[in-house]
């Protein structure tokens, strides 16, 4: 089954936790440390538009892409709401188009996790490249293998919360870095409020290691500046569970230098 299908009715509910708006205070300062502070900028993996709206909301001219139509319902509604001028695209990010380049691109929540063959990751990044002004600047996190193998493992976690509940049953192949979890999902009908129905997906995603991310983004043509342990200034450590990289365009800026 397709992930985020079924989810995504329930994804906001489930991550209350995750402080975008501390998120997206972070990545405005990151952007403005390379002179972004405003322009058109990309968002890929976007979801339900929760840091789309975010940024948009800090005076970015925002364009989120996703392939979960379930997902991208939700964000235009959002959209409706907060009156934002967001363009969402149902594109999958291994081959996403945009009509020109953008000053900026962000993927946050792991979402590159979710590409889990090095070498269409690697292409997900010639794409960004391609996209990306001269000079542009790319943001992304991804869960390190300590998270998998250390925090999530193999365990089973479960949540009940009024009008849902889920069950997650996780599992990390260490041979081939492989994490797999198993969701179930229990919906609350909205006319029948006794009743509940069960959905269940099943989400992979690969673990990389920050020098495979380096070597990635320097094979697609970016030039890797740094990278925190994320949302943080600190640099990555053993220990760290989600890793922020900063990458910048290169490609366009020498060919205009060599004519």
């Amino acid at each position: 089954m397709d992930s985020y299908t079924s989810f995504a009715e329930v994804y906001d509910t489930f991550m209350d936790n995750v402080p975008y708006e501390e998120w997206a205070d972070y990545l405005q300062t990151l952007f403005s440390e390379y002179g972004i502070r405003e322009g058109l900028m990309l968002e890929l993996g976007c979801g339900t538009g929760n840091m789309t709206e975010a940024l948009a909301k800090r005076g970015y001219d925002m364009t989120g892409v996703d392939n979960s139509g379930e997902m991208l319902e939700i964000a235009m509604k959002k959209q409706k709401q907060s009156g934002y001028d967001i363009l969402y695209l149902l594109q999958d990010m291994q081959e996403f188009e945009l009509y020109g380049t953008v000053r900026g691109i962000v993927s946050v929540c792991d979402s590159v996790n979710y590409i889990v063959d090095k070498q269409e990751l690697e292409e997900v990044f010639r794409l960004v490249n391609n996209y990306l002004d001269p000079d542009g600047i790319f943001v992304f996190d991804f869960n390190t293998e300590y998270k998998y193998k250390k925090v999530l493992g193999e365990q089973v976690i479960a949540e009940d919360r009024e009008k849902c509940s889920f069950i997650w049953d996780n599992y990390y192949d260490e041979e081939e870095k492989i994490n797999e979890y198993e969701l179930t999902l229990f919906i609350q009908d909205e006319e029948k409020k006794e009743f509940y129905r069960k959905y269940q997906e099943v989400h992979f995603q690969r673990a990389y290691t920050l020098d495979e991310m380096k070597e990635m983004t320097r094979n697609a043509g970016l030039i890797f500046e740094t990278a925190y342990d994320a949302y943080t200034r600190k640099a990555p450590h053993e220990k760290s569970e989600r890793i922020c990289v900063v990458a910048r365009e290169q490609g366009k800026r020498k060919e205009v230098l060599d004519k």
